[in-house]
């Protein structure tokens, strides 16, 4: 079966890509505020809790594995920006375990974890049928995988950015893909993983002081928190798929 995403590319090869990250991660990289890192830790404790081997796939610096570890998780991370690996090294996450590897290719036995996330990576890879491939190889038989992935039709998302601009939202990443929900479950599911569960994340609610002093300067994402749980799956800013090996 066919998915279709819309798809907006900066760089034409998978090489240009990697140093393209290496050099966003050396001038800072990537990073979301901890309550949404807290949020999807939260949803990964209900579907498998801790201890477990969890492995993070494009774990960039990290963020998302510092909080897994002290939940109680045997957390790994891989990604294939040494940059990113090399940041997280540096903000404390030494005792980590870290690979060095392109997601399309993970260097890990068969049926090595318990579970497997991925934090809105999955859409920018060269070939995401093989990173969704590579997930279920390594998930033990029973395992979960957890993957964040953007919806084209995010009503709080890119229909209100193209309501006002006219064009769907770049997030200026050198490959970024959007798809509806239906696209992207059928992408997993023809690729080795069943979808169990979908649940929508727009806005979360503060965890932590910092956050919350950011959102009350914003008072629009405080709204958006507030009605995010009662969004339509369909129309979900960021849509989390919770699977199981197929």
């Amino acid at each position: 079966m066919s998915w279709y995403p819309i798809e907006i590319r900066h760089t034409a090869t998978e090489v240009a890509e990697q140093a393209a990250y290496d050099t966003i991660y050396r001038e800072g990289g990537l990073h979301q505020r901890d309550s949404l890192y807290l949020w999807f830790l939260d949803l990964v404790r209900r579907v498998s809790p801790p201890p477990g081997r969890l492995l993070d796939v494009s774990c960039g610096a990290g963020d998302f594995l510092r909080f897994a570890q002290r939940a109680g998780y045997q957390g790994m991370g891989v990604d294939f920006s040494v940059a990113a690996l090399h940041q997280l090294d540096q903000r404390g996450g030494a005792t980590i375990p870290l690979a060095a590897s392109n997601a399309q290719q993970l260097p890990f036995a068969d049926h090595t974890f318990d579970l497997v996330t991925n934090i809105g990576s999955l859409e920018h890879y060269f070939a995401p049928e093989e990173g969704v491939r590579e997930m279920a190889r390594v998930l033990r038989p029973g395992g979960t995988a957890v993957v964040l992935l953007p919806n084209a039709f995010g009503l709080f998302g890119n229909i209100w950015y193209v309501l006002r601009h006219g064009e769907v939202f770049d997030d200026g990443q050198p490959l970024q893909r959007y798809a509806s929900r239906g696209s992207w479950q059928r992408l997993l599911a023809d690729h080795g993983l069943r979808t169990q569960r979908v649940v929508v994340l727009e806005r979360p609610l503060p965890q932590t002081r910092a956050d919350w002093q950011w959102m009350l300067r914003r008072p629009h994402t405080f709204v958006r928190s507030l009605i995010g749980p009662i969004v339509p799956v369909n129309l979900g800013d960021l849509l989390v798929f919770v699977c199981t090996p197929a």
